[in-house]
C-alpha cells in the first residue's frame, strides 16, 4: 500500500548547503529562516493560535537525500562515521521514507509564514505538517538515549580580525546574527569526524548570501579567515 503527501510550505533558510548545518536543531539559535506556506494553508485561519506557542514540531522531507533503496543500516556522525547502526536507532537522513522531524523556535507569525530560529533544515526543504509542541508531554525528565546522553562537544572557534569585520557588516547588511550563527555552527566542528584536519587546509560553506571560510590551526580550533558575498 502507498501514500502520496503535499508539501504545506517550503523553508527560506540561511542554510544554502546541507555543509555545515547542525546536526540537531537548537544547537545553533542563531539559525533562522521563513517557512512560506502555500495555498490553502497560507490564509491566516490556519495558523491562528499559534501565538500562543513558543516552539513547534516540523515534518519534513530530506529532498536531497531521498533514495529509491532503502537502508537497514547506516553510519551516523556522531558516532564518528565509521560504527553502522540500525536505521531506526539514529536520526541519520537516509530515512525510509525521506521524513525529518525538528523543533524550533517560533519567533512571528503571520499569515502564510512563521518565523522561526535554531533551525537545521537546508533551504527549500518541503514541510509536511507543523504541530505545536507540547512541554508536558514532549520534554520527558527520566527519558535516555545512551548513544546521545549530551549535546556534542563545542569546539573553540577564532576570528581572523578582517574576517570578523566583514561578519559585522554583512550582519549589519542581512539584518541577521551572522557572527553568531557562524561561531554557533563552526563550533560544532561540520568536518566528517573521520578526518583528520590539516592546517593548510581550507573549507568553505555559504551561509544566506556570504561565503565563509576557515582552517584548522590546531587541534581543537577552527580560525575564520573570510568572510565574503558568495
Amino acid at each position: 500500500m502507498t501514500y502520496s503527501v503535499s508539501p504545506i510550505g517550503f523553508v527560506r533558510s540561511c542554510f544554502k548547503e546541507k555543509f555545515a548545518i547542525p546536526r540537531q536543531p537548537q544547537l545553533a539559535p542563531a539559525a533562522r529562516g521563513v517557512l512560506e506556506l502555500v495555498a490553502p494553508f497560507d490564509q491566516g485561519d490556519a495558523v491562528q493560535g499559534l501565538e500562543h506557542v513558543s516552539h513547534v514540531w516540523l515534518l519534513f522531507l530530506f529532498h536531497q537525500a531521498l533514495e529509491d533503496k532503502p537502508r537497514l543500516k547506516v553510519r551516523p556522525p556522531r558516532l564518528g562515521g565509521n560504527k553502522s547502526m540500525g536505521v531506526f536507532a539514529t536520526r541519520a537522513t537516509h530515512r525510509p521514507n525521506g521524513i525529518g522531524q525538528s523543533v524550533v523556535r517560533l519567533e512571528k507569525v503571520e499569515a502564510g509564514k512563521l518565523w522561526l530560529s535554531g533551525i537545521d533544515l537546508l533551504d527549500g526543504t518541503p514541510v509536511l505538517d507543523i504541530k505545536p509542541y507540547v512541554p508536558y508531554a514532549d520534554s520527558l525528565p527520566h527519558a535516555r538515549n545512551d548513544m546521545a546522553s549530551g549535546a556534542p562537544e563545542a569546539i573553540a572557534v577564532i576570528w581572523a580580525d578582517t574576517a570578523l569585520v566583514q561578519a559585522h557588516g554583512h550582519a549589519t547588511r542581512l539584518a541577521e546574527p551572522l557572527v553568531e550563527l557562524i561561531e554557533q555552527c563552526l563550533a560544532q566542528d561540520p568536518r566528517p569526524a573521520y578526518q583528520v584536519p590539516v592546517p593548510e587546509r581550507e573549507y568553505g560553506v555559504r551561509f544566506w548570501d556570504v561565503e565563509v571560510r576557515w582552517h584548522y590551526p590546531q587541534a581543537g580550533t577552527i580560525r575564520v579567515m573570510e568572510v565574503v558575498l558568495g
